[in-house]
């Protein structure tokens, strides 16, 4: 009996496909210890090496007691690091979970440890037994294994003062936030203004008069004028323009008013500035005082 080709490749696709879907995370060369004294006291207890299918019972963990679970963890049969492995702890009664990550090397090789410290405050006083799940899992079409492993029972000390709980963080809506920005920055007292503001003004006779004295010579007003007119009168138009903005800045505006302001005006100043005392040299060449 010969088969067709068509039949043939989809008996070859449904087996590829089934050993696909069988593909699933598991583990084996596993031990369960508890050990005193924080790891390095005497073994307590210690289970045979196990895998998915020959599981263990109980445990029992004191005060001082570190638990530790070594293991294996394998992909289809095949030692492998998954993405992801994390040892759940879980109490049955108030659904309460706490996972732990396991330390997994590339070889596969896993481990983590426990202590009393480690579990919530609801695990330590509860007196029911927790039961102690694996998770496994990582990308690919391979199925994550979800599995209790064995069950653990948490021995506290009956002595000691019971933990006080914290209460726990909630995210959610909160009050509104009413913000205050602290006020802008005020001016000083007008009397100081009016003290310095009057010696400014002040010092103007002393320096007309010192002026004078030197011989300054307005004769040539006339002669500049009208050379230069337009340049003279933006020169010193700006140079008062740039006198009012700083009080507008000291009074009333703000930087951001202010620096476009100078910047316009000082442009005017610079250019204007060039051509009149270019003027003003022009009269000096020829000898004019």
């Amino acid at each position: 009996m010969r088969l067709s080709p068509r039949l043939l490749c989809s008996i070859v696709l449904a087996g590829a496909t089934s050993v696909v879907q069988a593909s699933s995370w598991g583990f084996d060369d596993a031990t369960v210890s508890v050990q005193a004294k924080g790891g390095s006291g005497d073994l307590k207890e210690k289970s045979e090496s196990f895998d998915e299918k020959s599981l263990p019972d109980v445990f029992s963990v004191g005060p001082s007691d570190t638990l530790k679970v070594v293991l294996t963890a394998k992909d289809n049969g095949k030692a492998k690091r998954p993405h992801q492995a994390f040892l759940s702890v879980r109490d049955v009664e108030t659904d309460l979970e706490a996972s732990y990550p396991l330390g997994v090397k590339e070889s596969g090789k896993g481990k983590v440890e426990l202590t009393l410290k480690d579990l919530p405050a609801q695990f330590v006083k509860s007196s029911k037994a927790l039961q102690v799940k694996l998770l496994l899992g990582s990308f690919g079409s391979s199925k994550g294994l979800e599995k209790v492993i064995f069950t653990l029972e948490v021995t506290g000390d009956q002595s000691a003062p019971a933990a006080a709980l914290e209460k726990p963080l909630r995210y959610g809506k909160l009050g509104e936030i009413h913000h205050i920005f602290r006020a802008d920055p005020t001016s000083p007292p007008k009397i100081i203004s009016i003290v310095f503001t009057a010696a400014v003004l002040g010092t103007l006779p002393l320096l007309f008069g010192a002026w004078l004295a030197l011989g300054a010579n307005a004769n040539h007003l006339s002669q500049a004028l009208g050379k230069a007119a337009v340049p003279h009168t933006l020169f010193f138009g700006s140079i008062i323009a740039l006198e009012g903005i700083f009080v507008l800045y000291y009074t009333s505006w703000n930087l951001f008013q202010t620096l476009p302001a100078v910047a316009a005006v000082g442009t005017v100043a610079f250019f204007g500035g060039i051509r009149a005392l270019s003027e003003v040299q022009e009269r000096r060449l020829a000898g004019a005082r």
